[in-house]
C-alpha cells in the first residue's frame, strides 16, 4: 500500500487501535484516557535556565512546577523540596527531602509567590521549622500525574508516612498514611520569612499572618499576606488589603493542638498572629490515616471555607477528587489523538499540552474576586498569571483553539483590570508587576476579536488599547522604567511621548531596552489597527497601521543590516544596546506583522534567506527564549519553505524531550510548549493577529483534533513524517495549497489536511530559490 495515498478509513481504524493501556492503580486511571496517562509533570523540571539577563546554575528549575490541579486552577499543589522565591520554584527533581505540600500561586520561575499555604505531616515531636520538618522520601515511590501525586517519606521519629495529593481549582486534598510511627500530626504553615525580588536572598521580610484552630470543627484557618513581587508593583496600586486565606479541615477528631511561632511551640494555644506562624493538630496514637482538605481564597477565610464545601464534600475520598481532576484533563487532552509517535513523543506532546492549560489561572471565586487595583471585592470573573510578553506569540492562539470557553472571561478580566487600575496588564501576578516590555494585551484582545471570540465589551477593549497606544506613563521623559525597577508607577509604553510617537523609535539614552520596545510597540500598533478595523474605526485603523509599518525600520541600520538602538538625537547607540532577552540577531527578525517589508530591507528573498542561514549556522538562534520562536518559520515566507522544515525539526529535537531536562529554557506560562505543539501539528502563528499560520513540518503520521468551539474534527495526515521532514505537497479538503500558509478558519472548519512527506528537500513553498 502506498503511503502517499492513504484512505480515510485506514486513519479511522489506526486511531481506534493505537491506544496503549498502561498498568497502574485503577482508582487513579478512571476515567480512561491515553492522553492523560502520558502526562509527566516532572518533564522540564531540571537543568539550567538562562533568562532575564541572568545565568541560573544547575539545581534551579526550568520553569515548570510539577503540580497537581485541574486546568487553570487558582491554586496548584506541589511537594515542597525547598523554599521558593523569584528565580526558584518549590520543587526540584533531584532533591530527596520533602518539607510539606504547598498550595502555590507562583506562576513562573521568574515571578514570586503569593499567599501560599503549606501542609506538613509528621509523627512524634512536632517540627515547626522548615529545616526540621524535612523528611527523606523515596524517589522510586514517587508518582506524579496531572491529577494525583504520592511519595513515601521517612518519619523523623521512625516509621513511614505515605503522602497523597490531588486538588480541585481552589481546594487541595491530601491524605497521609502513617505506618510504625509515634503520634501523628499535621502542621499548617501560614507565614514564613519571605525573600523579595530576584537573586537577592538577603532581602528578607516577615509577613504577618493569622492562625485559628477550632477543634470542634476539626479546622485550622488563617491568612498569609506574603506577596514576593510587591516591591515591583506600580506605586499607585498597593493592594494593601490583599491576603491569601485558607481553611484546612480534617476527617479525624483532634487530640491536641497548638501554635508554632518563630520556631517555638505553644501547646494548647488556639489563635496566633504575626510572622513565622503555623498551627498544628495531633491525633491519637491508633490513627493510621488522616485526610485533610484545604480551601484557599483571596477574599476571606469564610470564602475559603465556602470554596472547600463547594468543591470537595465531606466524605469524599481522595480517589473521588483525583477522578474529577483527571476527567477535567481528559476533556481537553483527549481532543488530540496521535498516530505515528513513539512513547517518548507522546509523553513530550501531552505533557506540553498539560503545560499550556495552566495559565492564566482563576482569580475569581464563584462570581466574586478581589482586585488589588482598588482593594475591593467585585462581582465577575477574574484571572491572573498573564505573562503577555511571552504568551502572545503562540500560547494565546493555542488557548483560543483548545480552551475557547475561557477566552471571554480572560479578556473581560483584563478589561476589569483596566477599569479598576487604569491600564491593561503587562505581566499580572495578582496585580501588575511592570515586568517585560510592550503592551501585548493589545495583541491578545485583537486576536480574540479577529478569531470570533465574543462575550467581552469591545468598546471598553478599544478604549483600553487606544490608551496603551496614545497615553505615555507618568514622567515618561525622566524615568528609565528598567526591568523590575522599583518605586515607579505603571510602565506601559515607556518612551511613547519622548521619541516614539514623534521620531518612530524609543530613545536609548532615555529608556532601557529601547530597541526591543520600538519593535514591540510597532507590533502592538498593528494589533490596535486590527481591532480598529474590526470595529469599523477606519481612520484609527489606518493611522496605527501606518505607524506600525514605518516605525520598526527607523532602527534598521542600513550600513550593518541589523536593528540597532538609537539615541534621542538619532545617533546609533551601538550594536549591543537596547535589547530584551535577546540581541541584534534575534530582534532584526522581529517584525512579524510586516515580513515582506523586512525582506525588502534585507535586499529581497535570496539575501534574506542567506541572512537566516547566517543566523542559524552562526549559532545565534536561542530557542530558550521567546524572541527566537518565530524565526525558523520566516524561511517559508521568503520562498524557502524546505529550510523552515529542516530547522524546525532540528530545534524540536534539540530543545524538547521527555526527560527532566525536556525544556531547554523557561516554560513561561505555556509559550515554550505551545511552540512545540503547533510545530508538531505542522503550522505556527508567526503573526498572531493576522489570522494566519505558517506551514512547517508536521511530526507525526496522523493527528486527529476535535475542536471544542464547534466540535468539528480535523485530520492531519502526514504519513512517514517521523522520518521524512520535507513537504512535497499539501491539500486542505482536496484543494491544493500552493503557498505555505493556512488560515484560522481553514483549520477550525476541520476536514482533512493531507501532507505528502519526503526524506529529501522539495520545491513546494520554495519558489526558485536554491534548496
Amino acid at each position: 500500500m502506498s503511503l502517499r495515498s492513504p484512505s480515510r478509513l485506514l486513519l479511522l481504524c489506526s486511531l481506534l487501535t493505537s491506544s496503549l493501556a498502561k498498568s497502574a492503580e485503577p482508582a487513579f486511571r478512571d476515567p480512561p484516557s491515553e492522553a492523560v496517562d502520558y502526562v509527566n509533570p516532572l518533564i522540564g523540571n531540571g537543568g539550567s535556565v538562562t533568562d532575564k539577563g541572568n545565568d541560573t546554575p544547575n539545581g534551579k528549575s526550568g520553569g515548570m512546577i510539577p503540580s497537581t490541579a485541574p486546568p487553570f486552577a487558582m491554586t496548584r499543589w506541589v511537594a515542597q523540596t525547598r523554599q521558593n522565591y523569584v528565580s526558584l520554584t518549590p520543587y526540584y527533581w533531584s532533591e530527596t527531602t520533602i518539607h510539606g505540600f504547598q498550595g502555590t500561586h507562583q506562576p513562573a520561575i521568574w515571578m514570586g509567590e503569593s499567599g501560599q499555604v503549606v501542609v506538613s505531616p509528621g509523627a512524634g515531636q512536632v517540627q515547626p521549622t522548615f529545616e526540621g520538618r524535612g523528611m527523606k522520601f523515596s524517589k522510586d515511590s514517587e508518582i506524579a500525574t496531572a491529577s494525583y501525586y504520592s511519595a513515601e517519606m521517612e518519619a523523623k521519629d521512625g516509621g513511614t508516612i505515605v503522602a497523597e495529593q490531588s486538588a480541585t481549582p481552589r481546594v487541595g486534598h491530601l491524605r497521609f498514611s502513617y505506618a510504625n510511627t509515634s503520634t501523628p500530626y499535621v502542621l499548617i504553615e501560614a507565614t514564613r520569612a519571605s525573600i523579595l525580588g530576584a537573586h537577592n536572598t538577603s532581602n528578607v521580610t516577615f509577613p504577618e499572618g493569622t492562625v485559628f484552630i477550632d477543634p470542634t470543627r476539626r479546622e485550622i484557618t488563617g491568612s498569609n499576606p506574603e506577596r514576593q513581587d510587591i516591591i515591583i508593583a506600580p506605586i499607585s496600586t498597593p493592594a494593601k488589603q490583599w491576603s491569601g486565606y485558607f481553611c484546612a479541615r480534617f476527617n479525624r477528631d483532634i487530640s491536641s493542638f497548638g501554635i508554632a511561632q518563630n520556631g517555638t511551640l505553644y501547646p494548647g494555644q488556639a489563635t496566633g498572629n504575626g510572622p513565622m506562624l503555623s498551627g498544628y493538630v495531633t491525633f491519637g496514637d491508633n490513627v493510621t490515616e488522616v485526610d485533610v482538605r484545604v480551601g484557599v481564597s483571596f477574599i476571606s477565610i469564610e470564602q475559603a471555607r465556602m470554596n472547600l464545601d463547594m468543591e470537595i464534600q465531606d466524605g469524599d475520598r481522595l480517589e473521588d477528587t483525583a477522578r474529577k481532576t483527571r476527567a477535567a484533563w481528559a476533556e481537553k487532552l483527549d481532543r488530540i489523538k496521535i498516530v505515528g509517535a513513539t512513547e517518548a513523543d507522546k509523553e513530550t506532546f501531552y505533557t506540553a499540552f498539560y503545560h499550556t492549560l495552566q495559565y492564566p489561572s482563576e482569580q475569581s471565586e464563584y462570581g466574586r474576586y478581589y482586585s488589588g487595583y482598588d482593594d475591593a471585592i467585585h462581582e465577575g470573573t477574574s484571572y491572573t498569571g498573564y505573562s503577555n510578553w511571552d504568551t502572545y506569540r503562540a500560547e494565546w492562539a493555542w488557548l483560543i483553539m483548545f480552551a475557547p470557553e475561557r477566552i471571554p472571561g480572560m479578556v473581560q478580566s483584563m478589561l476589569q483590570d483596566y477599569k479598576e487600575g487604569g491600564w491593561l496588564p503587562m505581566w499580572k501576578n495578582i496585580i501588575e508587576t511592570n515586568i517585560m516590555v510592550g503592551t501585548h494585551a493589545d495583541s491578545l484582545v485583537a486576536e480574540a476579536a479577529l478569531k470570533g471570540i465574543t462575550g467581552f465589551d469591545r468598546e471598553t477593549a478599544w478604549e483600553a488599547v487606544l490608551k496603551d497606544a496614545t497615553v505615555p506613563p507618568v514622567n515618561d521623559n525622566t524615568v528609565i522604567y528598567g526591568d523590575r525597577q522599583q518605586g515607579v508607577d505603571y510602565e506601559v509604553r515607556a518612551g511613547l511621548s519622548s521619541t516614539y510617537a514623534q521620531n518612530g523609535w524609543v530613545a536609548d539614552d532615555v529608556h532601557s531596552e529601547s530597541a526591543s520596545r520600538t519593535l514591540d510597540y510597532s507590533y502592538d500598533d498593528y494589533a490596535v489597527s486590527v481591532l480598529a478595523s474590526l470595529l469599523g474605526k477606519t481612520s484609527e485603523a489606518e493611522f496605527f497601521r501606518n505607524r506600525s509599518l514605518t516605525n520598526p525600520f527607523t532602527i534598521f541600520n542600513n550600513v550593518t543590516g541589523f536593528m540597532e538602538a538609537r539615541k534621542a538625537n538619532g545617533a546609533w547607540a551601538g550594536p549591543t544596546r537596547g535589547f530584551t532577552e535577546g540581541d541584534k540577531w534575534a530582534y532584526t527578525f522581529d517584525v512579524v506583522h510586516d515580513v515582506p517589508g523586512l525582506i525588502e530591507h534585507k535586499g529581497g528573498n535570496a539575501s534574506f534567506v542567506a541572512f537566516l542561514d547566517q543566523h542559524f549556522d552562526g549559532g545565534h538562534n536561542d530557542h530558550t527564549n521567546e524572541p527566537s520562536h518565530h524565526i525558523p518559520y520566516l524561511y517559508s515566507l521568503a520562498g524557502a519553505a524546505t529550510k523552515s522544515q529542516s530547522r524546525i525539526r532540528e530545534i524540536a529535537a534539540t530543545n524538547y524531550n521527555n526527560s527532566v531536562n525536556g525544556l531547554s529554557g523557561n516554560e513561561d506560562c505555556g509559550q515554550t510548549s505551545a511552540w512545540y505543539l503547533f510545530s508538531a501539528l505542522g503550522f505556527y502563528p508567526v503573526n498572531p493577529v493576522s489570522g494566519e499560520y505558517v506551514v512547517g513540518s508536521p511530526f507525526f503520521d496522523n493527528v486527529r483534533i476535535a475542536f471544542p468551539s464547534n466540535e468539528r474534527t480535523l485530520d492531519i495526515m502526514s504519513f512517514g513524517a517521523p522520518s521524512r521532514p520535507y513537504v512535497r505537497s499539501l491539500h486542505a479538503n482536496g484543494r491544493r495549497i500552493e503557498e505555505p500558509v493556512l488560515t484560522h478558519d481553514q483549520i477550525l472548519n476541520g476536514g482533512l489536511f493531507m501532507f505528502d512527506m519526503s526524506s529529501e528537500a522539495q520545491a513546494w513553498g520554495s519558489g526558485t530559490l536554491t534548496i
